[in-house]
C-alpha cells in the first residue's frame, strides 16, 4: 500500500453494518489526533496508555449518535487515577471533521510505572453524557468501574444502561513506519446488535459484580448471530487494528466476509478544543473582588491554563470576577 493510502485513512471512523447478524459497528483509526493529544502533556506511561483508549472508544461511540453539539467520556477513580475526560464534538457541516479532545489527573506520587494502567483507577464510575446544546438538558449516564478495561467499562454501560449489546476490539500503542518518526496510534472496532422494541435481560446477570453484560440481552437466533459476530472479531490480530498498512474497508471484508458486510461515508477526525478567552472569562465571573485578589499575581494579573490543550491565559486582574465593569456604588 502506498503512503497516500495510509494517510487516508489516518483519524477516520468508518461506519459499518452487517446485515446477516444485524449487527452495526464502527472501524476506527484515531492517529494524528492522538498524537496531538498525547503531546499537550508529558503523562508517564500508564496514563497515555489509559488516555489512548479512552479517544479511541470516544471517537467510535461519538460517531454512532446523531448529535448536534458534544459527547463526552468521563472515568473517575479513587486510586492513582483521578479523572479521564474526553470529548467529542459533532462536525457543525457536512464534510467537516468531528473533533476531539482528552485529559487526565492523576497522583504522580501514588502511580506505578509496572502495575496494569486498569487497576490503578480503583473503584469509581464510568460515565457518559450526551450534551445537545443550548437549552437542552444533557443526558448523563452512569456505571461503577468494571470489566477489566475501559473498553470493558463501554460493554459495561451499554449493556446496563442501554440495554444494545456491544463489544470493542482495541489496539494502540506508539508505532514507526519507514521513511517516518515515532508516533502513536490507535485503531479499533465496535459491534453492537440492532436496537429492539422491547429488549429482554435473562433473570441472572453475568456481568462484573451482578451488572449485566451483552450476552445477557440477546436471545435465541440473535444470541447465535451475536456470537459468532464476535468470534470473527476474535480473529483480528492488533497490527491489523492499528494499521497502517491494513486498509479498513479490507479489514473488514478479511474478518466478516460472509456476514455481507456494508459501509457507510466515513466520519473524519480532527483534534480541536473549544476553549477561549471569554470562556475563561465566563468561569471566573463566580468570584468576587476578594477571591480574585487572591489568585492575582505580583504582576497584577490572572492566569489560567486549558487542562485539554495546554494554552495559558493571562488577564487583567480588574477585568475579571463578577464585580468587573460594575459601578463603585452598585
Amino acid at each position: 500500500m502506498t503512503l497516500g493510502a495510509q494517510i487516508a485513512w489516518d483519524d477516520t471512523v468508518l461506519p459499518f453494518q452487517l446485515d446477516r447478524a444485524d449487527v452495526r459497528g464502527r472501524l476506527a483509526r484515531v492517529d494524528g489526533v492522538l498524537d496531538k493529544v498525547l503531546s499537550q502533556h508529558a503523562y508517564p506511561a500508564p496514563i497515555e496508555a489509559l488516555v489512548a483508549e479512552a479517544v479511541l472508544l470516544t471517537a467510535m461511540i461519538g460517531q454512532t449518535m446523531k448529535l448536534r453539539w458534544r459527547f463526552s467520556l468521563q472515568v473517575r477513580g479513587s486510586g492513582a487515577v483521578r479523572l479521564i475526560a474526553t470529548d467529542y464534538y459533532a462536525p457543525t457541516a457536512e464534510g467537516e471533521p468531528a473533533q476531539i479532545r482528552a485529559y487526565a489527573s492523576f497522583d504522580a506520587e501514588a502511580l506505578s510505572l509496572s502495575e496494569d494502567p486498569f487497576s490503578q483507577i480503583g473503584q469509581g464510575y464510568f460515565a457518559i453524557i450526551i450534551d445537545q446544546g443550548q437549552d437542552m438538558t444533557p443526558y448523563q449516564g452512569i456505571t461503577p468501574i468494571a470489566g477489566g478495561s475501559l473498553s470493558g467499562c463501554a460493554e459495561t454501560y451499554f449493556a446496563q444502561s442501554e440495554q444494545l449489546p456491544t463489544r470493542f476490539a482495541t489496539a494502540f500503542g506508539r508505532s514507526t513506519i519507514a521513511g517516518q518518526g515515532e508516533r502513536w496510534r490507535a485503531g479499533g472496532v465496535m459491534l453492537q446488535h440492532m436496537p429492539k422494541a422491547s429488549p429482554h435481560a435473562k433473570e441472572d446477570a453475568t456481568g462484573e459484580a451482578g451488572l449485566l453484560a451483552a450476552d445477557d440481552l440477546v436471545h435465541g437466533d440473535d444470541a447465535e448471530n451475536w456470537t459468532r459476530a464476535n468470534i470473527l472479531l476474535n480473529t483480528v490480530e492488533q497490527s491489523e487494528l492499528i494499521g497502517p498498512s491494513v486498509q479498513p474497508t479490507d479489514l473488514l471484508v478479511r474478518l466478516f466476509n460472509e456476514e455481507s458486510p456494508r459501509v457507510f461515508d466515513a466520519q473524519a477526525l480532527a483534534f480541536g478544543c473549544t476553549c477561549s478567552e471569554d470562556k475563561v472569562r465566563q468561569s471566573l465571573s463566580i468570584y468576587s473582588a476578594r477571591d480574585i485578589g487572591h489568585m492575582t499575581t505580583d504582576e497584577g494579573t490572572v492566569t489560567a491554563d486549558c487542562q485539554f490543550c495546554g494554552v495559558h491565559y493571562v488577564l487583567a486582574a480588574d477585568s475579571v470576577g463578577f464585580e468587573a465593569g460594575q459601578d463603585g456604588d452598585t
